[in-house]
């Protein structure tokens, strides 16, 4: 069999193999979050959410929504130089986003095993 086949072979193969991968991952709604922002972020929403009293009096303001808070958890870049701080039991983390009117905001997230609270938000 001379090259021609068997690069024709080999690409039909590694076609089929992709696009079942293709269909049966995206069916598990399977994500890959490999880099550390998506790690953590990922981790944060999949656990409960609580907003502490600070966090709820500013929610409560005109100038923030829930809304803002849920995009900045989903596009939000992770302050790593002020994050991964040990607290009681878990980790603080603050969270860099904007809100949907552009204004950049700041989110201090305590980050337990069993639940991620809200800590404060502060505009930046």
């Amino acid at each position: 069999m001379n090259f021609a086949y068997r690069l024709s072979y080999y690409l039909f193969g590694f076609l089929v193999g992709c696009l079942f991968l293709f269909f049966v991952l995206n069916q598990k709604n399977a994500r890959c979050s490999y880099f550390p922002n998506d790690r953590v972020l990922n981790n944060i929403r999949t656990k409960p959410f609580y907003y502490s009293d600070i966090a709820s009096k500013k929610i409560a303001e005109d100038w923030l929504d829930t809304i803002d808070v849920k995009n900045t958890l989903q596009y939000g870049d992770v302050d790593f130089d002020r994050s991964n701080v040990k607290i009681s039991k878990g980790k603080l983390y603050t969270i860099v986003g904007k809100t949907t009117k552009n204004q950049p905001i700041e989110v201090i997230i305590e980050n337990y095993e069993d639940k991620a609270v809200l800590r404060d938000i502060k505009k930046q």
